[in-house]
C-alpha cells in the first residue's frame, strides 16, 4: 500500500481499469453491510450509503489529482537536475556544490517566470509512472505529516488482520458445529448461538473458534517473516468465487422474498446503529490507498473520473441489492456477522455443496489475503522507522517486526469475533483517516506545490471536478464531525454498560 515509486506494468483499457475498480472496493467487507444495514434502519442506511458513496467518490478523485501532480513533480525535478548537471559542466565552480536540492532551487530562481510556467504543459500531468501514497506523502507533507500517514495506514492494516483473523475461524466454527449436529438441517436459519453453547460433546462453540484461530496462525502466521505477493491467476480466482458466492446470496434471498419465505421485517430508522453503519461503509467504499496500482496502468485516462463514477454508481446498486435483499429476507436479530454463514442452513439451501461453499467461502478469500496484508504492514513498520542510509540488524528485520505485525491482531482475534464492530471501528477512525483526511491533505498539499513550480494558471488535466478549495475543507470538517460523533458514542454507550 504505502511504497515509494514501482513499475507501471502492463496497459489496460479504461473498461478493464473500470473491472479492477470493482474487484478493489467490493470486498469482504461487503459481507458486514447486511447486519450493518438491518442495525441501522433501511431509511438511515439507504441515505448514509449514498452520502457516503460520494465522499468516496470525492476523495478518489482528489487522489487521482494528486499523482497526476506527483507525475508533473517529478518531471520537473528531473528537468531541473538534467540543468544543474549541465550548468555544472559547463561551470566547473557549480560542480563543488553537493546538495542537490540547493542545485534545483537556485535553477529555479534564476529561470524567467513564464519559461517555468511554460512547462507547466498538459502533458506534465500525464500519469505514467506509479506513484504510490507514501511516495506522494513524501513528496507533499513535512516530517510530521509522512509518520501520521504510515501511522494512519499501519493502524488501518492492523485493523483489516484483526478482521480476516476472526472471519476464518468464525466461518469454520460456524459450518463445523453446524454440521457436527448442532444446526445442521433440523434448525431455522433465524437460529443464533451462544460462545457458551455446545459444538463437539463438551466442547464449547468459543473453544472451537479458539482452536481454529489457533491453526490459522500456526499455517499463515510465517508467512509474515517472508515476503508474499498475490499472482494475477490467484486474483482471478479469488475474484471468480467472491461473484458466484455474491451471485447465489442475491439470488436466493429474491427467490424466497418472491415466494413469501421472508421474514424481514427492518426498522426504518435506528440511530444507535448509525455509528457502527458509518464505519462499515467507509470500510466498504475503501479504495484510496490501492488507486495508484489500478490508475497507473489504464492506456487512456481522459476521461478517468467519469468512469470511475459509473463504477461508483455499479458499485452502490451492488451494496443496496445485497442488504435490502438481506434484510427483507432474514429477520433483523438473525443476520450474521458474516452474511455467508446465513447460508449455512437446509432451510435455505436443500444442495450440500452451495451450503459449504458459502460457509467456507471467506476461508479462501481470506486466507490468501492475509499474509499479504501482513507483509505489507511490515514493510510500513519499517518504512516508517527507517533512517536516510541505515539497515536494521538481523533480528530486527526478521524477527522483531514480524512479531509486532502478527501479535497485536492475533490479540485482538483471541478477545473478540465480533465481526461487525472490528469492521466498524476500523473504517470509522482508520478509514476516516485514509479515505478523507489524507485524499484531502494531498490534493491541497499538491495544489500549493504545483502554484510554486509552474505558477498560479497552471493546469493539471485531470484536476477533480471538486475543484474549489471548498471542498477540501468540507471534507475536513466531515472527517472530524465523523471522528467526534462515533467517539462519542462509544463513550456513551459504554457508560450505560
Amino acid at each position: 500500500m504505502a511504497g515509494g515509486i514501482t513499475e507501471t506494468g502492463e496497459l489496460y483499457s479504461p473498461y478493464v481499469g473500470m473491472v479492477y475498480m470493482f474487484n478493489l472496493i467490493v470486498g469482504t467487507g461487503a459481507l458486514t453491510m447486511p447486519k450493518a444495514f438491518a442495525t441501522a434502519g433501511w431509511v438511515v442506511s439507504l441515505a448514509l450509503i449514498i452520502f457516503l458513496g460520494f465522499m468516496s467518490y470525492m476523495t478518489t478523485t482528489f487522489v487521482i489529482e494528486s499523482m497526476a501532480a506527483a507525475n508533473a513533480h517529478l518531471r520537473w525535478k528531473r528537468r531541473e537536475k538534467k540543468k544543474a548537471d549541465d550548468d555544472a559542466d559547463s561551470s566547473p565552480g557549480v560542480s563543488d556544490v553537493e546538495d542537490d536540492d540547493v542545485v534545483i532551487r537556485g535553477a529555479s530562481e534564476t529561470r524567467p517566470i513564464l519559461s517555468v510556467q511554460r512547462s507547466g504543459s498538459c502533458d506534465n500531468f500525464n500519469i505514467e509512472e506509479r506513484v504510490e501514497m507514501g511516495q506522494m506523502a513524501s513528496m507533499f507533507f513535512n516530517k510530521v505529516g509522512v509518520n501520521m500517514f504510515y501511522i494512519c495506514i499501519i493502524v488501518y492494516l492492523y485493523g483489516d488482520l484483526a478482521i480476516y483473523a476472526a472471519a476464518v475461524p468464525v466461518s469454520l466454527m460456524q459450518v463445523t458445529c453446524f454440521s457436527s449436529g448442532n444446526n445442521s438441517c433440523s434448525g431455522g436459519s433465524s437460529e443464533k448461538h451462544n460462545d457458551t453453547d455446545p459444538c463437539w460433546g463438551s466442547l464449547k462453540r468459543i473453544d472451537a473458534y479458539r482452536i481454529f484461530l489457533t491453526i490459522f496462525i500456526l499455517f499463515l502466521g510465517p508467512f509474515t517473516f517472508f515476503n508474499a505477493q498475490k499472482t494475477k491467476y490467484l486474483q482471478i480466482i479469488t475474484s471468480l468465487m467472491r461473484w458466484i458466492a455474491f451471485t447465489i446470496m442475491i439470488v436466493l434471498a429474491l427467490i424466497r422474498i418472491s415466494k413469501g419465505q421472508g421474514d424481514g421485517d427492518p426498522p426504518v430508522a435506528k440511530l444507535s446503529g448509525i455509528p457502527n453503519l458509518f464505519g462499515v461503509c467507509v470500510y466498504s467504499f475503501m479504495c484510496q490507498h490501492s488507486l495508484p496500482s489500478v490508475v497507473t496502468p489504464i492506456s487512456s485516462k481522459k476521461h478517468i473520473n467519469k468512469l470511475f463514477l459509473l463504477d461508483y454508481f455499479f458499485i452502490l446498486g451492488f451494496y443496496l441489492l445485497l442488504s435490502f435483499t438481506a434484510i427483507f429476507c432474514f429477520k433483523s436479530s438473525s443476520i450474521m456477522d458474516m452474511y455467508t454463514l446465513n447460508f449455512t442452513n437446509c432451510d435455505i439451501i436443500k444442495i450440500a455443496f452451495f451450503r459449504y461453499f458459502l460457509g467456507l467461502f471467506p476461508v479462501f478469500t481470506i486466507s490468501t489475503n492475509f499474509p499479504i496484508i501482513a507483509v505489507t504492514l511490515r514493510n510500513n513498520w519499517k518504512t516508517l522507522f527507517h533512517r536516510e542510509g541505515g539497515t536494521y540488524p538481523w533480528l530486527v528485520d526478521r524477527i522483531i517486526f514480524p512479531l509486532i505485525t502478527l501479535i497485536p491482531p492475533v490479540i485482538i482475534a483471541f478477545t473478540t469475533h465480533n465481526l461487525e464492530m472490528l469492521v466498524g471501528i476500523t473504517g470509522a477512525y482508520a478509514g476516516t483517516g485514509i479515505q478523507y483526511i489524507i485524499p484531502a491533505f494531498l490534493v491541497f498539499c499538491s495544489r500549493k506545490d504545483m502554484r510554486l513550480i509552474f505558477g498560479s494558471h497552471f493546469v493539471n488535466k485531470h484536476r477533480s471536478p471538486f475543484k474549489h478549495t471548498f471542498w477540501v475543507f468540507f471534507v475536513f470538517l466531515w472527517a472530524v464531525f465523523c471522528l467526534m460523533f462515533v467517539t462519542a458514542n462509544i463513550i456513551l454507550t459504554e457508560t450505560k454498560h
